[in-house]
């Protein structure tokens, strides 16, 4: 017989990271604090923010700081546990919802990149993103705000909206500004923080873009790791340091 997952009461929140906030990737926790991020958030976060939790900042042992520990329960959970996903209500096993998250149009319409956005001509490569061609790349790049950002008096790196065209924006303000005037304009732009990013994709285009930003921009990127570095060097920076820690 089928085993039907357990009913159980729990919040959905508890099974994504609250630093990538998306769905746990080998989730590890912390002893202290009890606080639970991927394993590559926390090790990305422990080369930037030295022994504390990204979270709340307590205290984590140099122990963990190289060797984090895995919290199955959590792992054995999501194996079980059902939840919904963010954009087309589909039940799917915490285990999966990465995978789903990759094929859901919906999801990639809201929080990525749309597999159809009018007015764009647009190519998609084999693994569904979506790419302008070299003609809309020419209509709207002048909107798109791919330069490196300027810096306001603090030395934080400033944007343009795309939706209004309205400059000097630091993150948060940019944050702030789409969610008072812009909350319910659904049109299809190029992120200027997403491009500012070392790893960030010019030709990158989301369709919802004040979803977008609080869903991946809540946080400065550049308080949890080196921006100089690519992802695949700061994660591979992270594994080295932990191999030299003394236990």
């Amino acid at each position: 017989m089928n085993e039907e997952p357990a009913t159980i009461c729990f919040n959905e929140d508890d099974y994504y990271c609250p630093v990538c906030q998306d769905v746990f990737k080998t989730p590890v926790r912390i002893s202290i604090c009890q606080h639970v991020f991927c394993r590559k958030c926390f090790l990305m976060a422990m080369k930037e923010g030295g022994t504390h939790c990204p979270l709340c900042r307590g205290i984590v042992t140099r122990k963990e700081k190289a060797r984090p520990n895995r919290a199955l329960d959590v792992e054995n959970n999501m194996k079980k546990l059902v939840g919904s996903c963010r954009c087309c209500d589909k039940q799917i096993r915490f285990s999966r919802m990465r995978q789903h998250y990759k094929s859901c149009k919906k999801y990639q319409d809201e929080y990525g990149v749309s597999s159809l956005i009018p007015n764009l001509e647009l190519s998609e490569d084999s693994t569904g993103n979506s790419f302008r061609s070299e003609s809309s790349i020419s209509e709207i790049g002048e909107n798109s705000n791919q330069q490196v950002p300027e810096e306001d008096a603090s030395g934080q790196p400033t944007f343009k909206c795309p939706l209004c065209q309205e400059t000097n924006f630091t993150r948060q303000r940019l944050l702030d500004h789409c969610n008072s005037s812009h909350l319910y304009q659904i049109d299809a732009v190029i992120c200027p923080i997403c491009v500012s990013l070392p790893w960030g994709d010019p030709t990158q285009v989301t369709r919802d873009f004040v979803s977008h930003l609080n869903q991946r921009h809540q946080v400065d990127y550049g308080d949890f790791t080196n921006l100089q570095l690519d992802e695949e060097t700061l994660f591979q920076n992270a594994i080295e340091e932990s191999c030299q820690v003394n236990l």
